[in-house]
């Protein structure tokens, strides 16, 4: 195990980033960059010993001073959308970006979480955590939020990332990586033949703004059922108003046995590589996202990312929770610690072709 620090690159206020490659003994790799703490790549070997780089991103820190899409962005205060960017804790409206029609997502994309430089401190041969403080109402949130994210690599493949955060004022948390994955190699294109598992019998239904309805839907007898694993491509072009929404699947899993800690909570497998990702956290909820905006994006050794070249499983509480009665809304008081876990396991599985091992 061993973690070693480059320079990534110079901010214009001539502040120095850098990247962090975290190596496990069997050749697991993940390189994240303190600013944003923006996972840059994920090396997996695949069946045939060849290594895989499996997250999109870009080669240069000026890509992610940019970075609209959020490759391997962490997201906070809160990830997701919040209807009519606005919301209310104990009777005074707090006010957030309209950056997605008049709603918001992912509090702010230009001044976010992914966009500030973090402290990064190595705190092992195999972590490092990152420490950022954020000013009470940056990106209109209440309180001064204090928050750390750890990156850990297992010798057997696994990559966690846990986060902790606590405000000197009543606020919402709500933290998750944005990581865009290909199992097939970044440079591979389409992750439709990606079979996917998502332990949820349930989902929270949007409207056409791709904002929650507050009701909780059965998946059974819908292209949304993945309690059995299957292709990405084998319902996304169905004729199903949740896909027409969101132009493919762009929607929050409601993940069985909530509250009761970490857990395995979904699965991603490419079959020609040999590779499987195992989701786990102790989080209700798990956005399931197929890259259905990603345009012509030029990426990592000059491969062009398109629609559909990468996928999200973010794992985090329900979008717009904080205004929707039927959801745990995840607001903190002062004082009060918020946690979360996330662990993706990477292993090798040899399966035929017409179903699972």
């Amino acid at each position: 195990m061993s973690v070693e620090k480059k320079r990534f690159g110079i901010l214009p206020d001539g502040r120095t980033a850098g990247l962090y490659k975290i190596k496990n003994q069997k050749g697991f790799e993940v390189h994240v960059t303190d600013f944003g703490v923006n996972i840059v790549s994920l090396l997996v070997k695949n069946r045939n010993g060849e290594k895989k780089d499996v997250a999109l991103g870009f080669d240069h820190l000026e890509d992610y001073m940019d970075n609209h899409g959020m490759f391997g962005a962490t997201v906070g205060r809160n990830v997701n959308r919040i209807s009519n960017a606005e919301f209310e804790i104990d009777g005074r409206t707090h006010c957030l970006a309209k950056n997605r029609g008049r709603h918001n997502i992912h509090s702010d994309k230009e001044h976010g979480f992914h966009k500030v430089l973090w402290d990064a401190e190595i705190i092992d041969e195999n972590a490092v955590k990152f420490s950022y403080v954020s000013p009470d109402g940056e990106q209109g949130f209440p309180g001064e939020l204090k928050v750390t994210v750890t990156y850990t690599v297992t010798e057997a493949g696994g990559l966690i990332i846990s986060y902790e955060a606590v405000s000197d004022k009543k606020t919402l948390i709500n933290l998750t990586n944005h990581n865009y994955f290909n199992l097939g190699g970044h440079e591979s294109g389409s992750i439709e033949d990606t079979e996917v598992k998502i332990l949820a019998d349930e989902f929270t239904p949007v409207d056409e703004d791709i904002i929650p309805t507050g009701e909780f839907r059965q998946v059974e007898g819908t292209p949304m059922d993945f309690r059995r694993r299957k292709r990405i491509q084998k319902d996304i072009s169905d004729d199903y108003d949740q896909l027409k929404y969101g132009n493919g699947y762009d929607h929050n899993f409601v993940i069985r046995s909530s509250g009761c800690g970490i857990r395995k909570i979904a699965e991603a497998y490419q079959r020609q590589q040999g590779i499987l990702m195992e989701v786990y956290s102790d989080l209700p909820g798990l956005q399931f996202y197929t890259g259905n905006s990603i345009c012509d994006i030029q990426g990592k050794g000059g491969v062009i990312y398109r629609k559909r070249s990468g996928f999200c499983m973010e794992p985090q509480y329900f979008p717009n929770s904080i205004n929707t009665e039927t959801f745990e809304a995840p607001v903190f008081d002062a004082g009060e610690k918020y946690h979360a876990a996330v662990m993706y396991q990477f292993v090798l599985r040899e399966e035929k072709e017409n179903g699972e091992k």
